[in-house]
Formats: C-alpha cells, sequence, structure tokens
C-alpha cells in the first residue's frame, strides 16, 4: 500500500548512502578504491589514518554496500562494489564544484600555474598518445596503474620519476596524470619535469573521471 510511511521507508533507505558519504575521510578512501583493490593498512597509510579508523569508516561504506572485501591469509582487502560507486563520486564531486564557490577557489589555489594544465580536450588527447605525438605518463604507484589507466599511458610513479628520465623522449611534450582534480602528485611531476627541460603538464583527470566520461581504461 502507498501509504506516507511506505515512501518515508524509502527515502530512508536512499539516505543509507548519503549517510556513508557524509563523511570527508570515506569519500577520500572511495577515490583511494577507485584506482583499484587495496588493503586496510594500505588505505590506512595512503590516507593518513590509523588502521583503527580507517577500519571504521569502510564498516560504514560495507554497510551501505558501497565496497566488498575479501580476505587474503591475515590481510582484508578492500574494492568498490561497481563501477557505479566510482561514477557517483565524480558526479558528486562534479555537482559540488558547480555550486560551491569554495571548492572552485580551493581548486584555483591548487592548481597554482594555469599553464601547467594541459589544454587538449579528451579526444585529442586520446588521439595524439596513440599516435605517439605526446607522451601521457600515470604518476600513481605501479598497482593502480595495474588495477586500470588511461590509453598509451606509460607507468611513471611519481617517487621513480627522476630516475627514470631517462626513458622519456626529450623532443615529445608529456602529459601526467594521477587520481583526479583532489590529487597533487600530477603537479610534483610536472614541476620536476619542467626544472628538468621538458615541456610538461597535467590533466585533472584520473581513471574515474575518464571512465565516467565513457572513454576506454586500460588493465
Amino acid at each position: 500500500m502507498n501509504t506516507p510511511s511506505t515512501r518515508s521507508g524509502l527515502y530512508e533507505q536512499v539516505a543509507r548512502i548519503g549517510k556513508a558519504l557524509s563523511s570527508p575521510k570515506r569519500l577520500e578512501l572511495i577515490e583511494l578504491l577507485a584506482q583499484g583493490e587495496k588493503s586496510v593498512e594500505t588505505l590506512a597509510a595512503q590516507g593518513g589514518i590509523d588502521v583503527r579508523l580507517a577500519s571504521a569508516h569502510l564498516k560504514a561504506l560495507r554497510e551501505a554496500h558501497l565496497v566488498d572485501t575479501r580476505r587474503d591469509g591475515k590481510y582484508i582487502y578492500y574494492r568498490l562494489s561497481g563501477p557505479d560507486v566510482a561514477r557517483l563520486w565524480v558526479s558528486l564531486r562534479d555537482v559540488a564544484e558547480e555550486h560551491l564557490v569554495e571548492l572552485r577557489l580551493a581548486l584555483t589555489h591548487m592548481l597554482g600555474d594555469p599553464a601547467s594544465l594541459c589544454s587538449e580536450s579528451r579526444a585529442s588527447l586520446l588521439l595524439k598518445a596513440r599516435l605517439g605525438q605526446i607522451v601521457v605518463i600515470d604518476v600513481r604507484p605501479p598497482g593502480e596503474y595495474e588495477a586500470g589507466h588511461l590509453p598509451f599511458a606509460r607507468s611513471m610513479p611519481l617517487d621513480e620519476l627522476e630516475a627514470r628520465l631517462a626513458d622519456l623522449p626529450p623532443d615529445r611534450a608529456i602529459v601526467a596524470y594521477c587520481r583526479g582534480p583532489f590529487c597533487l602528485m600530477s603537479d610534483e611531476a610536472v614541476r620536476l619535469l619542467r626544472g628538468k627541460g621538458w615541456s610538461a603538464t597535467k590533466i585533472m583527470d584520473g581513471v574515474s573521471e575518464w571512465a565516467a566520461s565513457g572513454l576506454p581504461i586500460e588493465t
């Protein structure tokens, strides 16, 4: 029967997702898990929190069925329960950026030099990378690259980049990317490359943004 209490119960079920996403740290954990499956210990280290707090946040996400787990020996690994969860994170962030001037100002401040941002469209970037006219580098940790990366991207983890500069052609533009707009690894990569004489820019996209736009991801 369609009663007010029944409708209220429906809204309450949807609100479970909102409650699970109401913590900034849980949003960060979702962004990290959008890069691939990770152990609790890895998530705690990358999120800058202790394992106990990470476990509590992950429990809340699991209760809302936003993440799944598997056990391997004494370790528990978490992953998003579906690609729609990554798309939800991208959509939520896009809405926040559209309506919150504070977020737009913070992102502008993070970007620093606007000239560091690649001016190519996604389609143009994909074409030029396929033709070898530019080199796209993924500066995330190797495990995240293996879980999924942009087509034609090379794995050049930020902590290995300086030691591997000889692997990059000096006569082509380099485009770096990392986990998305809130990630600073690509900014550090651009500064390092420019300081060494390369023509380097970054894109704001990570794999979640790329996939949310309907573009292919390679594994």
